[in-house]
């Protein structure tokens, strides 16, 4: 495996004697049979194979998370078990790109620091980092590994802890923050009987929810685990959505800013949607460990 520094410095030099040489038409290599290729149509697709990846660390992959890591993501605050979801995920893509689970390190990176623009320590981050067009100007994503969906957030006594169907929840009193997906799921998917309570910030929607002013508050399906795993004692996800029924955020892989070893993850992450076992993956870790059962829309 090559270190990616020297790889780099090898691809600046390259950089340089291709700009020295001039440009357009005149740059077309010439074949021996009279033919020209641009440098485009010679190019050859990334050689994923492990002793051609160019990584942060030679011989293993280095794999960034923040700290602690919370379930329902990580378990035991070690990303290194390969519990969790995205545990699982990340030796999953690993397993996929040819590294036997030894061959995987891991690294403590902020959440910030992962998505700032710059050289990384790691070959890729997982923490549960969405793809926008602002962090795009800064770092590469993979294709989304998980789509997040809508949740309900309410105490174990609640009216609401034994909703199953969407006509359970039809004479509840739910609540969301103003302007978010939540609450537009509530009014379009959902349809209460009652108008929804509507709040500045998820704050004073947790408030409520403790105050008993509503039976269940809908978060995006993140911050639900955290809302009933961290903050509020006593509470669980009574139930997720089909990702399918809402416009929920998508989470990527982090790569420095043009690493062609993001071509390679993606290649991973394809084998495993096709396999479905990424599919699995998330139904142990987002649903069935979590007991946090799919309440169907249709």
């Amino acid at each position: 495996m090559a270190r990616r520094t020297t790889a780099l410095l090898l691809a600046v030099g390259l950089v340089a004697f291709t700009a020295a040489c001039g440009d357009s038409e005149d740059d077309d290599e010439a074949t021996p049979d009279g033919d020209s290729t641009t440098e485009e149509e010679g190019a050859s697709a990334t050689d994923c194979s492990v002793d051609a990846l160019e990584l942060v660390n030679d011989t293993v992959l280095t794999v960034g998370t923040d700290s602690p890591a919370f379930p329902p993501w990580f378990q035991d605050d070690d990303p290194a078990n390969g519990e969790g979801f995205e545990s699982a995920v990340a030796y999953a893509v690993a397993d996929e790109m040819g590294f036997d689970e030894g061959e995987v390190t891991w690294t403590v990176v902020g959440f910030n620091n992962a998505i700032a623009p710059g050289e990384k320590d790691f070959d890729f981050d997982i923490n549960q980092v969405s793809i926008s067009e602002e962090r795009e100007e800064a770092v590469d994503f993979s294709d989304p590994y998980y789509e997040t969906n809508q949740a309900l957030v309410g105490y174990e006594d609640s009216p609401a802890a034994d909703a199953t169907t969407l006509e359970d929840l039809q004479g509840l009193k739910l609540g969301a923050q103003v302007g978010t997906t939540s609450l537009d799921f509530i009014i379009d998917v959902i349809q209460p009987d009652a108008e929804p309570s509507v709040y500045n910030d998820n704050s004073q929607a947790k408030a409520a929810l403790d105050a008993q002013q509503v039976d269940a508050v809908l978060f995006d399906l993140p911050t639900a685990f955290y809302v009933s795993s961290v903050e509020m004692e006593g509470t669980k996800v009574i139930g997720q959505f089909p990702a399918e029924a809402g416009e929920g955020d998508a989470f990527g892989l982090v790569f420095t800013e043009g690493d062609p070893l993001r071509d390679c993850a993606n290649e991973a992450l394809a084998r495993l949607k096709e396999s479905g076992r990424l599919d699995d993956i998330e139904q142990e870790w987002l649903s069935d460990v979590v007991d946090a059962p799919v309440i169907p829309v249709e």
